[in-house]
């Protein structure tokens, strides 16, 4: 069974900082590329930052240069650093990876509010 366990959201000011962790089971981990995607409310849900299995990235335009997207094979784990936080990274954030479409873990609140 796939399962996606997202964690280290919270309530932070912006210009704040705070490093996401989601851990993978069930998976072949180090030969999936692994997205960060979030939803806010009244939005659809959108990928923000993807690693591939080799170690490269992308990133949404809207967080480039803010956040960064790495991965522990070992630890079948990837993270989400997210530096320099607006009020509009307010939202639920999961991690995903296209080769399990089905699944998707419970998310992990993030809101930038002073």
């Amino acid at each position: 069974q796939v399962q996606f366990v997202e964690s280290g959201g919270g309530l932070v000011q912006p210009g704040g900082s705070l490093r996401l962790s989601c851990a993978a089971s069930g998976i072949i981990f180090s030969a999936y590329g692994m997205g960060w995607y979030r939803q806010a409310p009244g939005k659809q849900r959108e990928l923000v930052a993807y690693i591939r299995s080799g170690g490269s990235t992308n990133y949404a335009d809207s967080v480039k240069g803010r956040f960064t997207i790495s991965r522990d094979n070992a630890k079948n784990t990837v993270y989400l650093q997210m530096n320099s936080l607006k009020p509009e990274d307010t939202a639920v954030y999961y991690c995903h990876t296209l080769a399990e479409p089905g699944s998707w873990g419970q998310g992990t609140q993030v809101t930038v509010s002073s």
